[in-house]
Order: structure tokens, then C-alpha cells, then sequence
């Protein structure tokens, strides 16, 4: 049965603003909540330790309040996802529900981990990104439009320039972005190249 991996060219969705520099994975998903044998359910845990506090009550935090709790786009600044590595980080925004990311920078690792899921991670500098956090807080039931090859951000009836990594926009472009898919879809190529490969021995 071939695979085939859907294209991310383009997504669109209503916004979050995700304020400060150097979040770190840590922060996004707390590591007490990795001890699971799949990703599923992860979503209800993003950002744990910054939402509730230790008697589980609410804090005052943008994925508490009912006007986001739909958003697929979120906003955020400089170097987002730094710290571990753990692919853990954006399983749990996903699982949340979310489709891109526009930020300042992203630590690159996190960013990898972004693409595996067909998750953009695109890039503004800071006041353009400041501005778009300020207009999700003034608009937040209207979409934020990512188009991944033309690298633009659309919202409010005004386009900006944004910067998507040239890897990253033609492995979402091209639908090559999940490399397992890539390799289930591949299957005989990839039994041939190994039978043809004189240190390689098969089972059958």
C-alpha cells in the first residue's frame, strides 16, 4: 500500500500570541509528562507548569482563555524551543491543535522536529512579529494565512514577508517532509538498493 504525504503549502487558522524569548522545550512540554508510549493526549499537557499552578488551577496564560482555545497559528519570539531536544515539545502543540508557527527564531533541532510533523516554522523580525502578537490579542476569531511557498504571512487585509527555510519549504512544498511515509511509499526501491548491497544481507 503506497503512502503519500500530503503538501503544506499553505495553512490557515485563527492566531495565539506565545510572549517571551527562550522558551524552551522544558517549558512546553514539563518532562514529567514524557513517561507515555505514544504522543497521544500529550496536547492537554502543553505548557503545563506555565498554565496551572501546584494545586492545578489556572494561571493567567493565552492557552487557558476560551478566545484561543480553537487557534491553529501560533505566534511566538526568539529562539522557541530551545533546550532538549525532545521531539515530545511539538507532538504536544500539535495534539493542541496547532499547524504553524511564526516566531522570530527557532532553535534548530525544534524546528527539525516542527517539519518531521509538516508543522512550518516560519520567521519575521521582531517588530513585525510584535505587531502580529498585538493584532491576535485585538482579533482573535480571524484567521492568519501561511503561505509556506511564498513565504508571506496574511492577516487583517495586509500581506507580510516572511522567511521559511530553504529545506524546509521544499521538503513541505514537495509532500516529502515525512520521511517514514517517504520510505513506506519507496519500499521496493529501497529492497533493491539493499540487495544490491554486498554487506547487506537479507532474512528472505
Amino acid at each position: 500500500m503506497t503512502e503519500t504525504i500530503p503538501e503544506v503549502d499553505y495553512v490557515s487558522g485563527t492566531g495565539i500570541p506565545i510572549r517571551g524569548n527562550d522558551i524552551d522545550t522544558d517549558q512546553i512540554i514539563p518532562a514529567r509528562f514524557m513517561k507515555v508510549v505514544t504522543f497521544d493526549g500529550l496536547g492537554q499537557f502543553a505548557f503545563f507548569d506555565l498554565r496551572f499552578d501546584d494545586d492545578d488551577e489556572p494561571k493567567d496564560h493565552p492557552m487557558n482563555e476560551d478566545r484561543f482555545k480553537d487557534s491553529s497559528v501560533m505566534v511566538v519570539n526568539a529562539n522557541f524551543g530551545c533546550g532538549s531536544s525532545r521531539e515530545h515539545a511539538p507532538q504536544a502543540l500539535m495534539r493542541w491543535g496547532i499547524d504553524a508557527i511564526i516566531g522570530e527564531s527557532f532553535a534548530e533541532i525544534f524546528a527539525g522536529n516542527c517539519l518531521a510533523l509538516g508543522i512550518p516554522t516560519v520567521t519575521a523580525d521582531h517588530e513585525t512579529i510584535a505587531e502580529l502578537q498585538s493584532w491576535v490579542d485585538e482579533n482573535p476569531d480571524s484567521d492568519i494565512e501561511v503561505d509556506v511557498e511564498a513565504e508571506t504571512v496574511t492577516y487583517g487585509g495586509k500581506t507580510i514577508d516572511v522567511t521559511v527555510d530553504d529545506a524546509q519549504r521544499k521538503a513541505l512544498v514537495d509532500g516529502v517532509w515525512d520521511t517514514t511515509a517517504l520510505m513506506k511509499s519507496n519500499e521496493k526501491a529501497v529492497r533493491d538498493t539493499m540487495d544490491s548491497l554486498p554487506y547487506v544481507e537479507s532474512d528472505d
